[in-house]
């Protein structure tokens, strides 16, 4: 029988790493609503306890899932590049995550259980967009700040740069109508993203 107290000192971020990718893989496999937390203890090997201590609850659990993720871009805005470089530095690894398999997965889910269930729209959003939106703000504070940028609302930069972003070909991907982006698309995908925020399109 496997034991699952608590882990010994010096392997908890090791055990949690495990459950969350645990939670994640059983969250993609059977949704949200018809997942118990007993499958997700018993598939990391944890207890129920450990969970709920770390977690709250499993609008907790998947929130914390959805941050893992979302911190691989919300720290890709480097303040020493010029805006540009900066910019396309973190549109590439946000393009990336959000049009993975898994990731399409997890907002089909979403759209399909928020109703149910408000709080997991809620951790979604504010572990994902919202993170997001806020990191760009902050870099578009900051680069006002050196005379980058027009003295307008940084909300509204980030709003519409991520707007950018989520183009037409995202929001087909989310429908199942287009395929997973290769690398060179992405990059592609990017550029023109930044190319439009940065400078427009009326010819100058």
């Amino acid at each position: 029988m496997v034991k699952c107290g608590r882990p010994p000192k010096g392997q908890e971020c090791q055990s949690r790493e495990r459950l969350l990718d645990s939670a994640l893989q059983l969250f993609l496999e059977h949704g949200y609503g018809d997942l118990s937390m007993e499958t997700i203890a018993k598939d990391a090997h944890v207890s129920m306890r450990t969970i709920y201590s770390q977690f709250g609850n499993k609008a907790g659990l998947f929130g914390a899932v959805i941050k893992r993720c979302s911190d691989q871009f919300v720290d890709r805005l480097p303040e020493n590049l010029e805006p540009e470089e900066a910019l396309t530095v973190f549109a590439k690894h946000y393009v990336h995550l959000i049009t993975r398999s898994d990731a399409v997965r997890i907002r089909t889910i979403l759209i399909g259980e928020s109703l149910r269930f408000p709080e997991l729209a809620a951790q979604f959003y504010e572990q994902g967009p919202q993170r997001a939106r806020d990191a760009l703000v902050e870099f578009f504070i900051k680069k006002q700040q050196g005379g980058h940028f027009a003295q307008m609302n940084p909300r509204v930069l980030a709003d519409h740069y991520l707007s950018c972003l989520r183009n037409e070909h995202f929001q087909k991907l989310q429908l199942g109508l287009a395929t997973i982006p290769e690398q060179s698309e992405i990059d592609q995908w990017v550029g023109h993203a930044v190319d439009l925020f940065l400078h427009g399109c009326l010819k100058r």
